[in-house]
């Protein structure tokens, strides 16, 4: 099966603003050119595409908003990461389940490997690493799991001592967990049950093309989708990186950390 990136870029980076580009443009790093002739600049969603183009994946799909064209005028056709890049319009702006699902018709029958543009993480051959996991266990969906510095802003996961995945918890004020994810594998079956969750959560709040929500519904998240499929039984299994970690430079707190602490 075809193994596709995905990749949602249609955050506002509020967080961070006022910043002179989209956030996943923002020069965070170093590297080397084509063939390593030259020394140049990298920007932060470079991070994430190298990685996915090391687990030998050349096609990616990247979501953005209207407005933010300057990510599509960087990146352009992917020529500079040795890929094929193209890009898709954003519809509704009621978190990432959405942006994904925009992918659909274009994902629906592949493998997806995806990952945050605004998250660095270690190390380069993650997603080799999750893609072993799914081959081995057959596996849904596999979640890349790192430790949490911030448990209470982000989703923590409790595993099985096999590594299977038992539940996600949202943003705990208190925890015993370490682990959040970062990264994802998943198969057609998960992408299936996203699609039809999202058509379901647009019916059941009559959201139009507009951008209207009925009273009473709420932004979603992974999350929500991953604690979802938790509950169909998709097998869903995790792969542990306890000796790295992971930065959201979404704040400017994290964004100074990952200009001078270290470089991914």
């Amino acid at each position: 099966m075809e193994i596709v990136g995905l990749i949602p870029a249609g955050g506002k980076g509020e967080r961070i603003s006022p910043l002179p580009c989209s956030k996943e443009v923002y020069p965070i790093g170093f590297g080397f050119g084509e063939e390593r002739k030259s020394f140049r600049s990298k920007v932060v969603s470079q991070f994430l595409l190298e990685k996915i183009r090391k687990a030998k994946i050349l096609k990616c799909y990247v979501v953005i908003r209207e407005g933010k064209w300057d990510i599509p005028a960087y990146f352009q056709d992917g020529k500079m990461l040795g890929m094929h890049l193209a890009y898709l319009l954003m519809d509704l702006p009621f978190g990432v389940p959405y942006t994904v699902d925009q992918a659909y018709p274009f994902i629906q029958n592949s493998m997806v490997a995806f990952g945050f543009p605004d998250i660095l993480f270690e190390p380069d051959d993650a997603f080799v690493r999750l893609i072993e996991k799914q081959a081995n266990s057959g596996a849904d969906l596999v979640l890349g799991l790192f430790p949490a510095s911030e448990p209470q802003s982000v989703d923590m996961v409790e595993v099985d001592p096999f590594g299977s995945v038992r539940r996600i918890i949202k943003k705990p004020s208190q925890t015993a967990l370490e682990y959040t994810w970062v990264i994802a594998l998943w198969t057609p079956v998960f992408m299936d049950l996203l699609h039809e969750y999202i058509t379901d959560f647009k019916m059941e709040y009559k959201v139009d093309k507009g951008g209207r929500f009925q009273a009473g519904a709420k932004e979603l998240t992974m999350g929500d989708v991953i604690q979802i499929a938790l509950r169909k039984g998709l097998k869903t299994e995790s792969v542990l990186f306890p000796d790295h970690r992971c930065i959201d430079i979404g704040t400017p707190e994290n964004l100074f950390k990952a200009h001078y602490e270290k470089d991914f």
